[in-house]
């Protein structure tokens, strides 16, 4: 019964993720403990360089037996994260030991230096947009290619603010709490996420990584049994109608349009690919949108009220953009503001898609998964090598390529994370993963070959049978 529940669960939110998604489209003051845990479950999701870390081993959870790769595609990792073991797995303990001395202390005045490159940025690459308006009018049909490109520009700088007030919510940017939350409040606000709402379902995602039951966000669907409607059978009918060529390059396309379109508003506001055990949920409303389920509420207690303090600075900034689109036209304000919030939202999804997923990177039943484990099949992939000077990955704070340091210990500031990272490359080169596939060919790949997994001993795996050609 409850595997049919959360099958139905499931499906439900993958067939509202496009009509929710569509609808979205279209703070001073408020202060909050710092999220180094996340209260959810039996214990607690704990920054590895804490003392009350998770630091226990695995136990008797230990994975002897070699794995069927029977229809298992190979990434640039070549299998690296199959071939791990129970007992080989370091412990917590371990790996805050090898982190070099001082990387989890944020700076104030560094923190804020950064957050000014980002702010300029996208204010140049803003009062350039304004000016273009009398000469370029986005009302002009001919003129969209321009406002397109503009779009893509101003987008791809202004991550950079979404990555900083990514850094506030998990305590890293400022032993200041108030000013840290004031800032992270803002620069959410403005890209329509509710800071707290967000913190708090980030931190369950850190607790819970790659775990296909308490997990959040990119949580894959399970291959459905005999007779049940699942992705893998969906690819399946795409090959049926158009040929495996073809058919393959549709699902592909698809994937990718409702990963970096709609994915991203459609999480916040039903939960689409989160965990199983929540249901459908809303960043916005703080209760469980299926009562009648039995299901975890994803913010529970205090959070109820920190969730309707955040969504102030979300209507103030919604009233705002709605305010612009009635007196200048709905034009304008997407171009000025509509196409560079869809890059942004485009980039946050590349960044968390990719940094957990890949045809041969495993997930796991909660039984068999822990805090180490989850951190450990964080991936760390080449953005440094999107353009010749890298400044696309400076722009972004290197959030993708020190990101498995950030999982081990969320406290680490952006500009201390590569130290961390190359102490772990160091100290647990096996353990490391970095996937060295440049990044439009990686979406391509993971958009093709992750439909659906299913389980194979303690591990959940991607069954790309018959596909490993195509991938």
């Amino acid at each position: 019964v409850a595997t049919l529940r959360h099958t139905q669960i499931r499906t439900m939110r993958f067939e509202s993720l496009a009509v929710f998604g569509l609808l979205l489209v279209s703070a001073n003051g408020f202060q909050t403990p710092q999220i180094r845990a996340a209260h959810v479950g039996p214990f607690r999701a704990v920054a590895v360089g804490q003392e009350s870390a998770i630091m226990a081993p695995l136990g008797t959870n230990q994975d002897n037996e070699e794995i069927d790769l029977t229809g298992i595609a190979l990434s640039g990792l070549k299998g690296q994260a199959l071939k791990w073991k129970d007992e080989d797995y370091p412990t917590a303990a371990e790996i805050r030991r090898i982190l070099p001395e001082g990387c989890t202390e944020p700076d104030t005045k560094t923190s804020l230096a950064y957050l000014s490159v980002s702010v300029l940025g996208t204010v140049a690459c803003t009062a350039f947009g304004l000016s273009m308006l009398s000469i370029a009018n986005p009302a002009n049909i001919f003129t969209w290619p321009f406002w397109a490109l503009y779009s893509a520009v101003t987008g791809t700088v202004a991550m950079g603010l979404w990555v900083l007030a990514h850094e506030c919510g998990h305590g890293a940017f400022s032993k200041d709490r108030k000013l840290q939350d004031r800032v992270g409040y803002v620069l959410h606000s403005l890209f329509l996420v509710p800071y707290f709402s967000w913190q708090h379902s980030h931190a369950v995602h850190h607790q819970y990584t790659n775990n296909i039951e308490l997990g959040e966000t990119h949580v894959p669907e399970t291959a459905s049994a005999p007779g049940e409607a699942d992705s893998l059978q969906a690819r399946d009918k795409f090959v049926e109608k158009l040929g495996k060529d073809k058919g393959t390059v549709a699902w592909g396309v698809l994937q990718t349009f409702l990963h970096l379109v709609i994915g991203w508003p459609a999480y916040l506001m039903i939960g689409a690919s989160g965990g199983k055990a929540r249901g459908l949920t809303n960043h916005y409303y703080p209760e469980p949108l299926q009562p009648e389920k039995d299901v975890q509420e994803l913010f529970p207690g205090q959070w109820k009220e920190k969730v309707y303090k955040s969504d102030i600075g979300v209507a103030a900034v919604l009233s705002a953009v709605i305010a612009w689109a009635i007196c200048n036209g709905p034009a304008q304000m997407m171009a000025i503001y509509g196409g560079p919030y869809l890059v942004v939202n485009a980039w946050l999804v590349v960044y968390t898609w990719l940094q957990h997923t890949d045809v041969d990177v495993p997930h796991f039943s909660n039984e068999d998964h822990n805090y180490v484990k989850g951190a450990l099949h964080t991936i760390d992939r080449p953005y440094d090598k999107l353009d010749p000077w890298g400044l696309i990955d400076f722009l972004h704070h290197k959030i993708g390529t020190t990101h498995v340091a950030h999982h081990f210990d969320s406290r680490i500031p952006h500009y201390k994370a590569q130290a961390a990272t190359d102490a772990i490359k160091e100290n647990f080169p096996e353990f490391y993963l970095y996937e060295p596939t440049p990044i439009p060919q990686a979406i391509w790949r993971i958009a093709k070959g992750t439909a659906a997994i299913e389980k194979r001993g303690k591990r959940w795996v991607w069954n790309n049978e018959g596909f490993e050609d195509k991938l």
